[in-house]
């Protein structure tokens, strides 16, 4: 469920009108509704309910101080992979016990101010990584809290780009390696083990192969106790995926179903489960708006060209991927045409639709292109010296800038040139 829909022919986010947004903030723009954020954290929180759980968003997917903040104060931990993310966390007062910090690369610095900060505990991703952050603890005087994310060689049937959970993948410690490593840190001198963690990938539509991953992880759990390796938090990861249109073959689960399939699993057992949903939460909770700047119609293809670009939003051209693109504005006409909608990038890969069927657009009108809430703004860039866009939040009938549009003289503010050196002429 959103809160995106027309009121008459006008699309609008609850109870604001796109036009309006885009008449005072100008366009390219994204935008979040914060009722459907807030629902979306509600029912994936509620589908847990009666077994212990804590839900850390996944806070990669939307990293915005306003979508942290909406929900943090309704509950949400957060799950980081980096400093800068610790640091967002902190901003708006997240508890530090309810932050996870996940990532194959943890800088030492990163290390420092996780512990320093109190987090709840790392997800650590190799034996390297165990003796870093056993190291940087002992230099500061504490014992960090960890549980290994373990890879469970099962295939989540999504995107390449976006599985985690396989022997050929960077994330994690080989399942046949994961008890011997597991002793390791239980002997490391600062390091307190109370975890154990696994995560298979993104985008995931059916149910099955969390259950799979669940399964081999409870045997490993066994081991593990049966070797007095106090394992208090099993953190199953995000991955649960989000209908984005015609793209795919099946809707996903929803939250109440995947639930109910990993707490069968579950029955009698006395841990504590984290889970680091991300897309689910905050996919379909915003959307982005573009401006139709030309119409070329070409010999073999039609072309709308809008005034945002790949830099924008990358999604289409890192994983092909689909999204609905509706007009802000209906036209009374049954006139259609088949077109690529593109950018201004110099890329032929700056797309956001191939070969689509849509309503014949003019220049001037403003395009929504949906479930755009993940993995959106986050992923943007300045690539071409295009200034980043503005992110706008909902409420109701009101909305507020959250991040402002970035400047020409942004762009280029922690640049420099480079002075001449003693002697030379200039």
């Amino acid at each position: 469920m959103d809160h995106f829909c027309y009121h008459g022919d006008t699309l609008f986010c609850e109870d604001v009108s796109l036009s309006h947004i885009a008449q005072q903030v100008g366009t390219p723009f994204y935008c979040y509704s914060e009722a459907t954020l807030l629902h979306h954290l509600a029912v994936f929180g509620e589908a847990f309910a009666g077994y212990p759980h804590l839900v850390c968003y996944s806070v990669k997917a939307n990293s915005n101080l306003a979508v942290l903040d909406a929900l943090v104060r309704h509950g949400a931990g957060l799950d980081v992979v980096s400093g800068g993310e610790l640091f967002r966390g902190q901003k708006v007062g997240c508890a530090a016990n309810k932050m996870v910090f996940s990532g194959v690369g943890k800088r030492e610095d990163e290390i420092r101010a996780a512990l320093q900060a109190g987090i709840l505990m790392f997800n650590v991703e190799s034996v390297a990584e165990l003796h870093r952050i056993n190291r940087v603890a002992g230099e500061m005087g504490l014992k960090a809290p960890v549980a290994l994310r373990v890879n469970p060689d099962v295939d989540a049937k999504t995107h390449p780009h976006i599985s985690t959970g396989l022997r050929r993948n960077k994330f994690g410690i080989p399942f046949g390696k994961a008890l011997q490593v597991y002793r390791q840190a239980q002997r490391m001198p600062h390091l307190q083990v109370i975890g154990l963690d696994c995560h298979i990938g993104s985008q995931v539509t059916t149910i099955n192969p969390f259950v799979e991953a669940l399964k081999r992880v409870m045997e490993l759990l066994k081991q593990l106790r049966g070797e007095g390796i106090p394992i208090r938090y099993l953190d199953l990861g995000g991955g649960l995926g989000i209908p984005y249109g015609q793209e795919e073959s099946k809707i996903p689960p929803h939250p109440s179903l995947y639930a109910g399939a990993l707490l069968q699993e579950l029955q009698g057992s006395d841990l504590t489960l984290i889970l680091e949903p991300g897309r689910v939460i905050v996919g379909n909770a915003g959307i982005f708006v573009v401006r139709v700047e030309y119409i070329k119609e070409g010999e073999e293809k039609n072309f709308i060209v809008t005034d945002g670009g790949m830099n924008d939003m990358m999604r289409p051209a890192l994983y092909d991927a689909y999204h609905t693109i509706l007009p802000v504005q209906r036209h009374f006409s049954d006139d259609e045409m088949v077109a690529d909608v593109v950018g201004p990038i110099c890329e032929s890969s700056d797309f956001f639709a191939r070969e689509r069927l849509l309503p014949r657009f003019e220049e001037g009108d403003l395009l929504a292109v949906r479930s755009t809430g993940a993995y959106g703004f986050t992923m943007s860039s300045n690539y071409n010296s295009r200034p980043r866009v503005a992110e706008v939040m909902v409420r109701g009938g009101a909305f507020q800038v959250i991040r402002r549009r970035e400047t020409l003289e942004q762009l280029v503010e922690n640049e420099a040139l480079f002075a001449p050196l003693a002697g030379e002429g200039v």
